[in-house]
């Protein structure tokens, strides 16, 4: 077989076998074919779209690249979320132990955060000394014994997915559905997990702007999943606005803490209901999502699901005791205001703005190598629909260099829109697809 061969058959518009894209990826993963071959199968795959089979292949071909988690010894149906990213998303931190204290074991694989959304490692790294690089036998033996663990994904899982990408991205061949969903299924199929629910973000924050592709890519990731015999729903939730008012590791851990104790915003425990509800039906835990919103309240109101976020800090070597006293976790004094111009209402709150602003204070990562600063981030006082008056403060920034301020206020400052008429509130929850 001739890799040049497989790159004319695909420009051509046709399909490729099995054994052809697992050429392919074997190949890649060895360095036996070089990146201007990988790139120039890329870009046909980009023109010429892949169909169902060849996704499944492409995505399987992906997943046995490296090692795979394999999670038979714990006890009951393991389920896992993943989420496609966005501005402010937080809901792992609120989800794991929820649905752990529910009855549900949860071992999630989780990555850190680049560009403007945030990354679950960088967030829980906020608790002092918590070890967010499990090895194999302690994440296996934490969910056996605690129910719960959440830590980095093993550097020899998916290799051919760290190539791709790499190459896709210096291509202009990132957007290709076959292969944004081949990518997130190989990861989360190769963590073991039985189950898989996605929440696949749209909006101007999102990977996935357009509605209609947020619901495209999730249908082709269900498809995926089924047909690796794996339990796989997908919810689409809105990101045109951070999610919550905190963007910002630390201060998404405490708006984390403020919703495991009853106290958060709407729009955050609405996602972790919604998400939580299917990974609990999804478990065998309870026989549909009615049973299971009551369930996964009752937790947050008994405190069990706050007391299951402590046991997992303690357990991967944190400090739970930060857990009710927030004021040891990284913080700073340096803040700025960015106040509103005009009386009206919030017409606008663009995500992504919101989380390149959060960057430039040094909450995120330009490159690989940035060191993050846990402090700093943005608060929002006010979204979409909220009404606000002349002089009032719209958001509030954090940050350890003081000189990084003038620019993310002023990059701030064209997220928001303020209209004189009211606005009606987004909805979050767009719908749901599965088999």
């Amino acid at each position: 077989m001739r890799m040049v061969d497989v790159i004319a058959k695909k420009r051509d518009g046709e399909e490729l076998s099995e054994e052809e894209i697992q050429f392919f990826i074997s190949g890649l993963t060895s360095g036996d074919i070089p990146d201007y071959q990988a790139a120039a199968l890329l870009m046909a795959v980009y023109i010429q779209g892949m169909n169902e089979q060849e996704t499944i292949a492409l995505t399987k071909a992906m997943l046995y690249s490296g090692d795979t988690v394999d999670l038979s010894a714990i006890a009951g149906i393991k389920v896992d979320k993943h989420s496609t990213g966005g501005v402010g998303d937080k809901t792992t931190i609120v989800l794991a132990p929820l649905v752990a204290a529910a009855g549900a074991p949860v071992a999630k694989m989780t990555g850190s955060g680049l560009g403007h959304t945030g990354g679950t490692m960088d967030k829980l790294r906020s608790f002092a000394n918590i070890n967010m690089e499990l090895s194999r036998e302690e994440f296996i033996n934490n969910v056996q014994r605690i129910g719960i663990a959440v830590s980095g994904q093993s550097a020899k899982l998916v290799p051919a997915d760290k190539k791709l990408y790499a190459l896709r991205d210096v291509t202009s061949t990132i957007g290709n559905i076959p292969l944004i969903a081949a990518s997130i299924m190989s990861k989360k199929l190769a963590s073991g997990s039985d189950a898989i629910v996605l929440d696949v973000k749209t909006g101007s924050g999102a990977f996935m702007e357009s509605e209609e592709g947020a619901f495209q890519l999730a249908k082709e990731m269900v498809k995926i999943g089924e047909g690796m015999k794996r339990q796989t729903v997908a919810v689409i939730s809105q990101m045109a606005q951070p999610l919550g008012r905190a963007v910002g590791n630390t201060l998404e851990v405490k708006e984390a803490l403020e919703t495991l104790n009853g106290r958060g915003p709407a729009d955050l425990l609405e996602l972790c209901l919604e998400l939580g509800s299917h990974m609990l039906v999804l478990s065998n835990i309870v026989p549909d999502a009615a049973s299971a919103r009551t369930l996964l309240k009752q937790k947050i109101q008994s405190g069990e699901a706050l007391a299951k976020l402590k046991e997992m800090i303690k357990y991967q070597g944190g400090n739970p005791d930060q857990v009710d006293d927030i004021s040891s976790l990284p913080h700073t004094s340096n803040s700025r205001n960015l106040v509103s111009s005009s009386d009206g209402y919030v017409s606008q709150l663009d995500a992504r703005t919101v989380g390149i602003a959060s960057m430039l204070l040094g909450a995120g990562r330009k490159t690989k190598e940035d060191k993050i600063d846990l402090a700093a981030g943005i608060y929002l006082h006010k979204k979409i629909g909220e009404a606000i008056q002349e002089g009032e403060v719209l958001a509030t920034l954090y940050a350890t260099d003081t000189s990084k301020f003038d620019e993310a206020i002023a990059t701030l400052q064209t997220a928001y829109r303020i209209s004189s008429d009211p606005v009606t509130g987004q909805q979050l929850i767009l719908g749901a697809v599965r088999k």
